[in-house]
């Protein structure tokens, strides 16, 4: 019987030299979509909101966390065969300063900063280009939405998300 999975979508920028890079990881063989190079996601836990499970999920996966994060107006659906579950993602820009350390969890088992130019052919699905494209027009700018689609967080409050301490 069908099922309904929620999960958060986050595209990790960072400034580098006279760029904007997008932090891309390549997914570990034992996972959904192994060896693929996508974007930090993951399933919103009980008790969490989206935003707070991308905050989550970013920690959790490449221990970054954000010093501007923002939530996008692009979402993601898809349909899973393999599990027959209908998938819905809110997507999220999170931005980190150039000198952030990024460390993978086992998830993945690499990653890259591409830059943002040519990030879009990297990208597997068409709705991670279409954010990728908002992020560009919008926070990457001073697009007039760029502050209303700001999320104000605690950094210190993201271990606690998700209704765990990590």
């Amino acid at each position: 019987m069908l099922k309904h999975i929620y999960y958060a979508v986050i595209l990790i920028i960072r400034h580098h030299k006279e760029q904007a890079e997008l932090f891309m990881a390549k997914r570990a063989k034992n996972k959904y979509m192994g060896g693929t190079w996508q974007l930090v996601s993951g399933g919103i836990e009980p008790g969490e909101t989206a935003w707070q499970a991308a905050l989550r999920e970013m920690w959790e996966e490449t221990q970054l966390v954000p010093v501007e994060f923002y939530r996008l107006s692009t979402l993601t659906t898809f349909y899973r065969p393999d599990n027959d579950t209908l998938n819905f993602g809110a997507m999220f820009c999170g931005v980190v300063p150039v000198d952030a350390a990024a460390v993978i969890n086992s998830e993945h088992t690499a990653f890259a900063w591409v830059d943002v130019q040519k990030a879009d052919h990297k990208l597997m699905w068409p709705a991670d280009v279409q954010a990728l494209k908002e992020v560009q027009n919008t926070i990457l700018t001073d697009h007039i939405a760029k502050e209303y689609m700001r999320i104000a967080f605690e950094p210190s409050d993201i271990k606690k998300f998700g209704g765990r301490s990590i």
